[in-house]
């Protein structure tokens, strides 16, 4: 913990120095530093949030964020150029892996841009302007790709499984709003469909703007508020306040774990339910 007798600069200043903690202490003590400071009116509560992030994408991997396999909107490079064409423009993405024979197989990246600007020419084939398509392995860490996303100018990476098969998709977007929030574009809707999804071990991925109705079918539970509608109310009404990014919160034996958040909202939970314990 912070020494309450040091000046905040005192405190700022020791991180600079070497010290007898591990750097997960001093990670803690950084950021109950600057917590302060934000209270203090120093910073502002973005720039809290944002600062926060940054130290989340340090410790997250890409397994944690991809997007899983059954919602990706791939290409199938043997379809007819008009039912493509079709696709692409219904999923309104600006980036799409393409395959050939199995989703396994992707042979490469499709920008929407460069279909639409010349699937009208003579001869066109989808195949000659497919990108190179990245892959990554799903331990990857978010800051590592992030700085390969810009060095490279990539902006989307298949993440594979030990087995080497397809377990999802990354884009830069997705590490970003680890640390500003949830970047919304004209493209974005709610679906229901994939407000929870189940994780390989265990846990449930849940959006906070999800229906306390929808959380109960899917984990047995009786949540049931008198003016809270949602996960994310759920959990706010309960702590008294919008938590942080890396919090865990049980509440009736499930713990809820803050995946993305910022000052005012929380957008993506982790949810797993608890041991019971015994009498």
């Amino acid at each position: 913990m912070p020494d309450p007798n040091k000046s905040l600069l005192e405190r700022l200043a020791d991180f600079l120095t070497p010290q007898p903690t591990s750097p997960t202490e001093r990670r803690q003590e950084l950021i109950e530093t600057l917590r302060e400071a934000q209270t203090d009116g120093l910073i502002d509560e973005d720039a809290l949030s944002m600062i926060e992030g940054v130290f989340q994408v340090g410790q997250l991997c890409a397994r944690d964020i991809l997007v899983p396999r059954a919602q990706i909107d791939g290409i199938d490079i043997n379809l007819p150029l008009s039912e493509i064409i079709q696709n692409v423009i219904e999923a309104a993405h600006s980036r799409f892996p393409v395959f050939e024979g199995n989703r396994d197989n992707v042979i490469g990246t499709l920008l929407a841009k460069d279909l639409l600007r010349h699937s009208s020419e003579k001869d066109f084939q989808v195949r000659d302007w497919l990108r190179p398509a990245v892959f990554i392995p799903e331990s990857k860490r978010l800051s590592v790709l992030l700085r390969d996303f810009k060095d490279n100018r990539n902006h989307l990476a298949m993440v594979v499984d030990e087995y080497s098969s397809i377990a999802g998709i990354i884009t830069i977007e997705d590490v970003l709003e680890q640390i500003v929030g949830d970047i919304e574009d004209e493209h974005d809707v709610d679906d229901e469909a994939d407000n929870i999804i189940s994780l390989d071990n265990g846990d449930i991925r849940v959006k906070g703007i999800t229906e306390l109705e929808q959380l109960n079918e899917m984990l047995g539970t009786q949540f049931d508020l008198e003016g809270i509608d949602t996960v994310a109310g759920l959990v706010i009404q309960h702590l008294g306040r919008v938590p942080k990014i890396g919090e865990r919160i049980e509440i009736d034996g499930i713990e809820f774990e803050i995946q993305r958040a910022d000052p005012r909202q929380i957008h993506i939970l982790l949810a797993r339910q608890l041991p019971k314990q015994s009498d």
